[in-house]
């Protein structure tokens, strides 16, 4: 397929548009989500840093990882201290409740030895868990989905703490999304190597598993990192399958409908109630060394045809190729207000940029 690259830009960015407490910096951040007024704005951040765990000390921050913003970009309410080691999808119901999912977890360091038998070593459940039965020693926390309410309490947990390839346990739980009857879906599996997990959980509303499909691969119905979720008007699962370059559709029962290359490689997936569909891609020709040709931004479109109507680049041109660079720098997640604004939540800036319609397009 060709590159959706040459497409009109109808968007200028905003930079520096929120604003956090004094001494307080941006960290990495892939979690950003609309609140149920349309307009606020929900983000999920890693303390600063791209976690909130000292590795080398086991100490947790006890900064709030979990931001509300008002309209204007004023900080109004956080939560979620010593709670998120690795915020990385976020999800607001039709409640109103906040949904976050934890991708990593707290084992130290000497528990990761070399890796074996979970690929480990030092990056708090980056790999997979293949061949271990419950978590490392001494993770108690960690590759869970938390839901909230609007003012932070605590009222649903998924998962038991820790992590593991076990029933009970998720690993590496990557995003969100709550149906309109309350059924519950989790992508899972943030590595990419056989072994991984690669697969979507269905749950009712009280938390009690109904289905799980997919498994790690390229096929039909099988995915390689499924990194974001979305869902549309009529009810469509979107899976943003990102290392194999696509978006699948299904419906809520995980019967396979199809699947999209037009719009990059997704790390991140938002539908608005217009069925516009947004893709970021933050890791085209630097992270990824399988899709060439195809350049990082956002990508905006219809979730009814798949018709990609435009692109908003990311400002940061350098590629694997030519610069040796192997970073994310574009939007890895994103959410759109009612206004049509578009908000990119950045891992490796720190910052969450966001952007408005040009006038007259």
């Amino acid at each position: 397929m060709k590159p959706t690259n040459e497409l009109p830009n109808a968007y200028q960015s905003i930079e520096g548009y929120f604003k956090l407490p004094e001494g307080r910096t941006w960290g990495s951040t892939s979690a950003v989500e609309i609140d149920k007024d349309g307009k606020s704005i929900w983000v999920a951040e890693r303390c600063q840093q791209n976690g909130c765990l000292d590795r080398a000390s086991g100490q947790m921050s006890n900064l709030p990882t979990v931001l509300k913003f008002d309209s204007s970009g004023k900080l109004v309410k956080s939560f979620g201290e010593g709670m998120l080691i690795f915020a990385h999808g976020i999800f607001v119901d039709r409640e109103g409740n906040v949904w976050v999912t934890d991708g990593q977890d707290n084992a130290p360091l000497p528990a990761r030895g070399t890796g074996a038998g979970g690929g480990q070593r030092g990056e708090g459940g980056r790999g997979p868990a293949q061949g271990r039965t419950g978590p490392l020693p001494g993770s108690t926390k960690g590759h869970q989905v938390f839901k909230f309410s609007p003012d932070g309490k605590l009222l649903l947990t998924l998962g038991k703490p820790g992590g593991a390839a076990d029933p009970d346990y998720f690993y590496q739980p990557n995003d969100v999304v709550v149906a309109p009857n309350g059924d519950i879906f989790v992508a899972e599996g943030h590595a990419s190597a056989p072994g991984s997990n690669g697969r979507i959980l269905k749950f009712d509303k009280t938390g009690k598993l109904i289905k799980t499909f997919g498994k790690f691969g390229s096929g039909q119905g099988e995915f390689d990192q499924p990194h974001a979720l979305a869902m549309d008007s009529r009810g469509r699962l979107f899976v943003g399958d990102r290392n194999n370059n696509r978006i699948q559709i299904f419906d809520q029962n995980g019967t396979f409908i199809t699947e999209w290359k037009q719009f990059s490689r997704p790390s991140g997936l938002f539908i608005d109630k217009n069925d516009n569909l947004y893709s970021a891609d933050s890791e085209s020709e630097s992270v990824s060394q399988n899709h060439n040709g195809w350049k990082r931004g956002i990508r905006v479109g219809s979730a009814k045809d798949g018709t990609v109507k435009y692109f908003i680049p990311d400002p940061e041109a350098r590629t694997r190729a030519a610069d040796n660079f192997t970073g994310t720098s574009a939007a890895e997640g994103v959410a759109v207000d009612s206004q049509g604004n578009i908000y990119g939540a950045e891992v490796g800036p720190k910052r969450v940029m966001k952007y408005t319609k040009r006038s007259g397009t």
